[in-house]
C-alpha cells in the first residue's frame, strides 16, 4: 500500500546526519523521480554542488562561507556520507537533475549572526519577559513515547527500520508519519525558541514558489524535519518578503573544505551533531549483518592495541548484544546494546579500553578531502602546495613528529610550522623531546582541525604566501607590542620561522623597548628567548650579532638592578623571582657561548650578584637558598662554604618558614637536589637535625613547603635518603662521602672518597667524544691514565679506559641493585620518620 501524496511539491523532513533518514530519502527519490531537488542550505553554494560528484570529494565535507572583510566571522554546514542531504545531492548529480540550496543565504545569516552577538553582549534589562528555552523536537517525541534516551528512540523508529517490510514497503510512509509529528509540536510550542527560524522559512517558502513556476509541483524539497510544517502553511508572497525586509548583509564567499567526524559529534559543539557519527557510519555502509562486522570492528581495534580477543569473543559478543536487545524490546541492537556487550565480553567489564573504542570507533577520526579545484584563498593554496612538497598531510588523530634540522626536508617542516604559528595557524605545537637535547632537534605535536581553514582565510589579508603573510604579521606585530618579553619571544619566533625580512624592524622595536624598560622583572622575562634565539645561528645560518649586543645590554642592567629588587617580597613575589633566577643564570650561560668576547666580565658580574643574594639577610630565602646552590652547581663555592651557609639558614634565631623557604631553594625542585644531599651527608645532617627540632606548633606550616620541596626528587633518591637517615650520621672520626679523606665507615655501596685514579683515567676517552683533543687517543697520550693504575699494568690506552669504564659501571649497577634492595624498608622507615617528626 502506497500512502497518497499531498499536492504541492515532495517535502522530504529528514535528521541532519541520520543514516536512516539518507536511506529513506534515497528510496523516497527513485519512487518519485522529482525533475528538481532543493536542498536546505545556502544559495551561494550552488555554484560549488558540482563538486561533490568529484571522484576526490570524500565526506565528511563541509561549506564554510566567511565574510570578505572579516574572515573569522564563518558559519559551517557539515555533510557526512550519511547526511540525508548529501545523498539527495549525489543522486540529483548522478541523474543529471537540478539541484539547489534554498536556505537564508550566508551573506544574511552572517550579518544577522554578528548583530545577535552585538546584542548578548549588551547588558541585559531587568524587565521584559525571559528568553524562551530551544525545544529539542526529538527529545520531545522519545518522551511522548515513553523513552527516557531519545537517541534510543530515533534508532528504534528511524534507524533499525527494515526497507522492504511492513510500514517501510512504502518508501513516502515515514516522511508523513513524521510530518504530522512535527505539526503536532509546532502547534503546541510554536518557533520552540528558535525566532530565526520564522526568516529562513520565510525565504525557503520564496525559493519554492520559484521552483514551482520553473517545475511545476513535480520537485523535492530535502530539510529539517521542523520546518516541514511552516513550507506547507500557506502565506503571501508580501508576508514573506516582509520578514526578510531589512535584514543586515555582508559580502560572503564559500568553499568546500575537508570535515571530521569529531566535528559532527555534538559535544564538539555543533548544535545539529549526533552522538555517535562513526556508529552512523557503519550503519550506513554495512550492506548486511551491522552487529556481527561492528564487533568484528572493534575486536580488530582492539588486538591492534595488544589485547587478547578471539573470535570466540566476537561471537558471544554479537549473541549478548542481540539477547539485551529481545530482553529491552528492541527490533534490533543498538548502540547501547553493543556497547554493554563490549565491556562485559572483550573488555572484562574495564571502561578504559571501552573509551578506546568511543573515541576510534564510536565518534571516528575520519578527515574528509576536497579536490584541488574547490575554490580557496591564495594562501590555502600555497599552504597546500608546501604541504604536498614536504609530505605533511594534515590529519585529525594527534600525531608527534621529530625533526632532524640538519636535514633539509625536516628543517623546511619546521620552517613552515614555525611561519603558520606566527599567524596563528595552530597546526602544531612543539612538543618535549624523547631523544636529544641538541638544538637541531625539534619535536612537533600535530593536529588539523577544520577551524584552521578560517584561521588560514583570517591570515590571508597578511599576504598570498606563508612566507609573505608570516613576514607582514611579524612586522606588525613588532610595532604592536607594549611588552618588552612579547618582542623578545617574537624575535626568537622569527629565527625560528626564517623571516629575514621582518627580522629588522622586529629588532629595531626590541632596541627602543629595552631602552625604556626599568623593570628588572620584565627585563629578565626577556632575557631567556634572546639567549635561546642565540642557540639557532649554527643549525639555521642565521645571523645574530645584533641579537647578542642587545642581550649583552640586558644581562648588564640585570646585574645592576636583581639585588634590590629581591628585597621586601612576599612568598608568591619571592617564587616568582626565584624562576626568573634561574632563566637568568641559564641565559647568562648561553650568552658566554653565544658572544665569547664579553663571556669573562659577564660571567664576573653574574657570578658576583649570586654572591650578594646568598649572604643578604634581606633577600627572601627561597632566593638565597636558590643562589647558594647556583654557585655550588658552577664549582664557585666549596662544599665548607655551603656547610656554613646551610648552618646559618637553619640556625634556631631563623624563623621555620624562612629556613624552609631557603631549603626549597637550595635542594628543591628536580634539578639534582635530592642527589646532593644524598652525596653530602654533612648537608644531610642539617637538614635532618633541623627538622626534627621545629616546634610541633610550626611544624603543621612548614610541612607543605618541605612536601614540595622532596616530593619532586626521583623515587631512587628518595629511597636512599630515606636509608641514610635511617643508618644515622656516621660515626664519630668517620669521614663523610663528602669529605676528601679515606677511610672510615660508609654506607653500603659508597666508597669513603672519590677515586682520582679511576677518575683520571677515563678523562682521554672523554676529550676523544667532546672533540677536544684533535688525534685519536693513542697509548702515548694515555700515559698518565696507565701510570695512575695502582696495579702498574701498561696497556693501550682504549683498552684501559674500557677497563676502567666497565668498573665504573659495575659499580653504578651494584648501586642500583642496593637501591632497589632497600625499596621496602625507606618507605616504611620514610613514613615512620615522618610521623615521628611531627
Amino acid at each position: 500500500m502506497t500512502t497518497a501524496r499531498a499536492s504541492g511539491p515532495l517535502l522530504l523532513g529528514v535528521r541532519h546526519h541520520g543514516p536512516g533518514s539518507a536511506r529513506a530519502v534515497r528510496a523516497a527519490l527513485d519512487a518519485a523521480r522529482p525533475q528538481a531537488v532543493l536542498i536546505e542550505g545556502p544559495p551561494e553554494g550552488d555554484a560549488l554542488l558540482p563538486l561533490a560528484a568529484d571522484e576526490e570529494m570524500r565526506p565528511p565535507v563541509a561549506l564554510l562561507a566567511h565574510a570578505v572583510d572579516d574572515p573569522g566571522r564563518a558559519a559551517f554546514w557539515p555533510f557526512a556520507e550519511f547526511s540525508p542531504e548529501w545523498v539527495a545531492i549525489r543522486w540529483a548529480l548522478a541523474r543529471d537533475v537540478p539541484v539547489r540550496f534554498i536556505d537564508l543565504p550566508a551573506a544574511h545569516s552572517l550579518a544577522v549572526e554578528e548583530a545577535e552577538a552585538g546584542r548578548d553582549e549588551a547588558p541585559e534589562e531587568e524587565d521584559g519577559p525571559p528568553a524562551a528555552v530551544p525545544v529539542d523536537p526529538i527529545r520531545v517525541l522519545a518522551e511522548t513515547a515513553g523513552y527516557d534516551d531519545p537517541e534510543r528512540w530515533w534508532e528504534d523508529v528511524v534507524e533499525h527500520r527494515a526497507p522492504g517490510s511492513g510500514e517501510g514497503a512504502d518508501p513516502l510512509a515515514a516522511f508523513a508519519a513524521l510530518g504530522e509529528a512535527m505539526t503536532a509540536l509546532r502547534e503546541a510550542y510554536g518557533d520552540g525558541g528558535h525566532p530565526r527560524d520564522a526568516v529562513r522559512e520565510a525565504y525557503m517558502r520564496i525559493q519554492l514558489r520559484a521552483a514551482a513556476k520553473e517545475f511545476g509541483e513535480d520537485f523535492a524539497v530535502v530539510c529539517g524535519a521542523w520546518h516541514v510544517p511552516a513550507l506547507r502553511t500557506r502565506t503571501t508572497l508580501t508576508a514573506d518578503r516582509a520578514l526578510l525586509k531589512g535584514l543586515p548583509k555582508v559580502k560572503a564567499e564559500l568553499t568546500w573544505v575537508p570535515w571530521t567526524h569529531q566535528r559532527l559529534a555534538r559535544h564538539s559543539g555543533y548544535g545539529a551533531g549526533i552522538e555517535s557519527p562513526g556508529w552512523y557510519q557503519h550503519l550506513f555502509a554495512a550492506p548486511d549483518r551491522p552487529i556481527a562486522r561492528w564487533m568484528t570492528k572493534v575486536a580488530g581495534l582492539l588486538r591492534d592495541e595488544d589485547r587478547f580477543v578471539s573470535s570466540a569473543h566476537v561471537i558471544e559478543a554479537v549473541r549478548l548484544a542481540e539477547t539485551l536487545a529481545a530482553m529491552r524490546g528492541r527490533p534490533l541492537a543498538g548502540l547501547s546494546e553493543t556497547t554493554d556487550a563490549i565491556r562485559a565480553v572483550m573488555c572484562e567489564g574495564s571502561d578504559v579500553p571501552l573509551a578506546l573504542v568511543r573515541d576510534r570507533l564510536v565518534v571516528g577520526s575520519t578527515l574528509g578531502e576536497v579536490p584541488d579545484t574547490a575554490p580557496a584563498v591564495p594562501l590555502q593554496r600555497d599552504l597546500t602546495r608546501q604541504q604536498r612538497t614536504l609530505r605533511l598531510k594534515p590529519e585529525a588523530d594527534e600525531r608527534e613528529m621529530e625533526l632532524d634540522l640538519r636535514k633539509d626536508t625536516d628543517a623546511s617542516r619546521s620552517r613552515l610550522l614555525h611561519r603558520l604559528r606566527v599567524l596563528g595557524v595552530g597546526w602544531g605545537e612543539p612538543a618535549a623531546g624523547r631523544g636529544s637535547t641538541g638544538t637541531f632537534r625539534e619535536s612537533w605535536r600535530l593536529r588539523w582541525e577544520p577551524e584552521l581553514y578560517v584561521r588560514v582565510a583570517e591570515a590571508g589579508v597578511w599576504g598570498t604566501t606563508v612566507l609573505s603573510a608570516a613576514t607582514a604579521r611579524a612586522e606588525s606585530d613588532a610595532l604592536a607590542a607594549t611588552a618588552l618579553a612579547e618582542v623578545t619571544a617574537l624575535a626568537e619566533r622569527c629565527l625560528l620561522a626564517d623571516l629575514p625580512d621582518a627580522l629588522p624592524v622586529v629588532m629595531r622595536a626590541l632596541a627602543d623597548r629595552a631602552a625604556l624598560d626599568a623593570d628588572v622583572g620584565h627585563l629578565a622575562d626577556a632575557l631567556p628567548a634572546l639567549a635561546r634565539t642565540l642557540r639557532y645561528g649554527d643549525v639555521r645560518a642565521t645571523d645574530t650579532t645584533a641579537l647578542g649586543e642587545v642581550a649583552t645590554g640586558l644581562a648588564e642592567r640585570i646585574c645592576v638592578g636583581l639585588p634590590p629588587a629581591c628585597t621586601g617580597l612576599d612568598a608568591d613575589g619571592a617564587e616568582a623571582l626565584r624562576l626568573q633566577v634561574d632563566g637568568v643564570h641559564t641565559a647568562i650561560g648561553l650568552l658566554a657561548g653565544a658572544v665569547p668576547e664579553n663571556a669573562d666580565g659577564l660571567r664576573e658580574r653574574w657570578r658576583a650578584v649570586l654572591h650578594k643574594l646568598a649572604v643578604r639577610d634581606t633577600v627572601a630565602g627561597v632566593i638565597r637558598g636558590r643562589a647558594a646552590r647556583l654557585l655550588l652547581d658552577d664549582g664557585h663555592l666549596d662544599q665548607d662554604a655551603a656547610v656554613r651557609l646551610m648552618g646559618l639558614a637553619l640556625s634556631p634565631g631563623t624563623p621555620p618558614a624562612d629556613a624552609a623557604a631557603w631549603i626549597e631553594g637550595f635542594v628543591g625542585g628536580a634539578a639534582g637536589g635530592g642527589m646532593l644531599l644524598v652525596h653530602d651527608e654533612r648537608l644531610l645532617a642539617l637538614v635532618d637535625s633541623w627538622l626534627t627540632g621545629v616546634p610541633a606548633d610550626t611544624f603543621t606550616d612548614v610541612l607543605p613547603l618541605l612536601r614540595r620541596t622532596f616530593s619532586a626528587y626521583e623515587p631512587g633518591v628518595r629511597r636512599t635518603l630515606g636509608d641514610l637517615v635511617r643508618r644515622g650520621p656516621a660515626p664519630a672520626g668517620a669521614p663523610g662521602r663528602g669529605s676528601a679523606a679515606g677511610g672510615g665507615t660508609t654506607a653500603p655501596g659508597f666508597g669513603p672518597a672519590l677515586d682520582t685514579a679511576r677518575a683520571d683515567a677515563v678523562v682521554p676517552v672523554l676529550r676523544l667524544l667532546l672533540g677536544l683533543d684533535p688525534q685519536p687517543v693513542t697509548a702515548d697520550t694515555a700515559g698518565t691514565a696507565a701510570a695512575a693504575d695502582p696495579a702498574g699494568r701498561r696497556a693501550p690506552a682504549h683498552h684501559d679506559d674500557r677497563h676502567h669504564d666497565d668498573r665504573h659501571l659495575d659499580d653504578r649497577h651494584l648501586d642500583d641493585r642496593h637501591l632497589d634492595d632497600r625499596h621496602h624498608d625507606d618507605r616504611h622507615h620514610d613514613d615512620r620518620h615522618l610521623g615521628e617528626t611531627a
